[in-house]
């Protein structure tokens, strides 16, 4: 198999916000991996927060194109023979060499895997701001969506004042990511007020490894979901300790494969599952898209937050990002 990557800039339509970091633009690395006539794509979108760029996960690419050797269909052994480290790199490999797989034999790949087509509505997430900003951002973009996800964990005390003005707005599904912005007092001051508002669930209240965890999932009146604290199957029985939900991203757990264990040990565990993602392009969405039969929440916005889509295909049909009915992954660069 042949291997060739390359780093690619993605401007957002709007400034994104969160609680560690603002941005403007996404730097991706795009995969493309050769076998005979036929070509599988993936991206992978890099964490910072993790000390991953966009020039490491290229250098890694590079660096481990021998170790996929010559059958696509080894999955289990070429993961076994690629480094750790650098999991957003991994999951390029892993969706394109799924793409590639399920092109050779002609069938999309949620068909490949078992699943069905589709899953439940994204949510749309909006941005850190102050209340009003929200509110506004939340009062524009519902008609296009099932559910919303806010941003919060300012540190400024506001963040319960956010949630009530965009529920001004909007009776839609709310849920909240604090991206652990909160201490273990604040979360137990905040989560009660947040129930009041009917919001579904908690996004990472705490820093990930936060000595609280147990008891606030013990005390919460909300479900918690852990996402900075869960990264691979490794990490699953402990977040089970603290948390009602896990959420899984490809680029943190490093692809496919590894997400599919994840969700099948947190299902044994009686553990809920949503799905999320980065600020990715079509590429990077599709191969959620095509496991999120899998999951009770889904958030797969991300490449709706790009200013433009260089590799369409997805469909957002009520809500719902459904993959392609092409082969593999179905999307292709415009």
């Amino acid at each position: 198999m042949r291997v060739s990557a390359q780093i690619v800039r993605l401007p957002l339509a709007e400034t994104f916000r969160i609680s560690r970091e603002t941005t403007d633009e996404a730097e991706v690395v795009q995969v493309e991996i050769r076998h005979g006539d036929t070509v599988g794509y993936g991206e992978a979108a890099p964490l910072e927060h993790y000390d991953q760029t966009a020039e490491s996960a290229l250098a890694y690419v590079e660096a481990n194109a021998e170790a996929l050797g010559h059958d696509p269909w080894a999955l289990d052994a070429i993961h076994g023979r690629l480094p750790h480290g650098e999991p957003a790199a991994r999951s390029a490999i892993d969706a394109a060499l799924h793409d590639l797989c399920a092109k050779l034999v002609g069938v999309p790949l949620w068909k490949l895997l078992g699943l069905e087509r589709g899953g439940p509505p994204t949510s749309w997430t909006i941005g850190l701001g102050d209340p009003d900003e929200m509110a506004r951002k939340a009062d524009r973009d519902a008609p296009r969506f099932r559910r919303l996800k806010l941003k919060i964990g300012a540190g400024d005390g506001l963040d319960v004042d956010r949630v009530r003005a965009v529920r001004g707005v909007t009776s839609l599904p709310l849920q909240v990511d604090v991206n652990e912005g909160w201490t273990l007092d604040e979360a137990v001051d905040s989560l009660p007020q947040l129930a009041a508002l009917d919001v579904q669930y908690c996004e990472q209240p705490l820093p990930a490894g936060d000595a609280g965890g147990a008891e606030l999932r013990r005390s919460s009146p909300l479900p918690i979901y852990v996402d900075e604290d869960c990264h691979t199957l490794d990490d699953v029985l402990d977040c089970s300790q603290i948390a009602h939900g896990l959420t899984i991203k490809l680029a943190k757990s490093g692809g496919v494969r590894e997400a599919l264990r994840m969700a099948a040990a947190g299902r044994a565990l009686g553990l809920e599952l949503m799905l999320g993602c980065m600020v990715e392009s079509g590429l990077g969405i599709a191969p959620g898209a095509h496991i999120a039969a899998l999951f009770d929440h889904v958030d797969l916005d991300g490449n709706l937050l790009i200013r433009e889509d260089p590799w369409p295909g997805l469909e957002l049909v009520d809500g719902v990002q459904l993959p392609p009915e092409a082969p593999g992954l179905g999307v292709s660069r415009a």
